[in-house]
């Protein structure tokens, strides 16, 4: 099933077994390619030769912390891809989290690891910013 197929579905068939098949796959999809960036970061940070001149120190040891950034970035990543299969698992996928409602395809196609409504979001990130500047 294409993008397109899956938006001309009637709105009655929101997160049938076709739509969560189609997100599963998505899912599984994103989690392997995912894997393998994080398995190639691994094995680069693995490989890097130590250096002597200590402009190259320094260098490899800024290029070594972004490295771990991102690893730990793409980690949580990770961890939010596994737990959008278990909410399908359980058939909560494509319902958001604070309210119940569904989230919508066109925003899960953009972010299949969401869990809240675009409403809920920006409830959410109106509290984060009353927060930082409180």
């Amino acid at each position: 099933m294409t993008e397109t197929e899956l938006l001309a579905l009637p709105a009655d068939a929101y997160m049938n077994e076709t739509q969560q098949g189609f997100f599963r796959d998505l899912l599984l999809h994103q989690r392997a390619d995912l894997q393998a960036r994080i398995d190639d970061e691994f094995q680069q940070l693995r490989e890097q030769e130590p250096n002597s001149d200590p402009s190259d120190v320094g260098t490899a040891e800024e290029q070594r912390q972004w490295q771990l950034r991102l690893l730990e970035r793409e980690k949580k990543l990770l961890d939010k891809i596994d737990d959008s299969l278990d909410a399908l698992a359980r058939g909560e996928y494509g319902w958001c989290a604070e309210t119940g409602e569904p989230i919508g395809l066109k925003r899960l196609l953009l972010r299949p690891t969401t869990t809240l409504c675009i409403e809920a979001k920006e409830r959410q990130e109106l509290r984060e910013k009353h927060q930082r500047t409180a």
